[in-house]
């Protein structure tokens, strides 16, 4: 095992048995956001499927943990997610597949989903749980991002695809021509869907976790 620090994402569909063909839209939405991950270099390997809707990798550091989690939500829905990001030590040399490697990021991982599933967290519901050696970062990143998903949960399907649209150029025009809509229809469909609000998360989550662990 190595010092240097990790992170691991291991994620599921939430109410998976509820919803038809799932494994085939999971894999088919993890197909495209690997391409486009691998390309932007926030993962170190392509998602692998684990286990019926659960999947994991590993990303090129924690600080870009943040910015993939916004863009992995809007590229997987309408599949909604329970995530959890274990940072620390892998055992293993790196090397695919992702889910014969262990250390403690993969058990930080581990316990991070299991405990959103169970809302051992808080007393509200969350989406995202972090997990590493750090208490003190565990309790304040869990914190944001108990009320960023808070936030999250209220999104609409029409303003996950303007976000989706809009994440890739980050431009309204353009995004307003792919959708076929006019610019202040894009820009009222990210304001509802508290796009500012989770962008501004993303980045200062990410200084965040730089500053921790760098």
């Amino acid at each position: 095992m190595t010092d240097e620090i990790y992170a691991v994402l291991i994620a599921d569909v939430m109410a998976s048995s509820a919803r038809k063909n799932v494994r085939v839209q999971l894999e088919k939405k993890l197909a495209a956001a690997s391409e486009k991950h691998l390309k932007q270099k926030l993962i170190r390997f392509p998602y692998t499927v684990t286990a019926g809707d659960e999947f994991q990798t590993i990303t090129t550091g924690p600080a870009s943990v943040p910015a993939l989690l916004l863009d992995l939500r809007a590229m997987l829905h309408p599949l909604p997610l329970r995530i959890g990001v274990g940072i620390g030590e892998v055992a293993d040399r790196l090397q695919p597949p992702v889910n014969r490697l262990t250390g403690p990021a993969f058990q930080f991982a581990r316990w991070g989903i299991d405990n959103a599933k169970a809302g051992r967290l808080f007393k509200f519901e969350t989406l995202t749980a972090f997990a590493s050696h750090n208490e003190r970062f565990d309790q304040t990143i869990n914190l944001i991002y108990g009320l960023h998903d808070t936030l999250v949960s209220q999104i609409t399907a029409k303003q996950w695809e303007t976000i989706r649209q809009f994440q890739d150029q980050q431009a309204l025009e353009q995004t307003a021509k792919r959708l076929k809509l006019d610019i202040s229809t894009v820009s009222r469909n990210l304001k509802r869907g508290y796009y500012w609000q989770l962008s501004e998360t993303a980045k200062a989550a990410g200084a965040f976790i730089e500053r921790t662990f760098s």
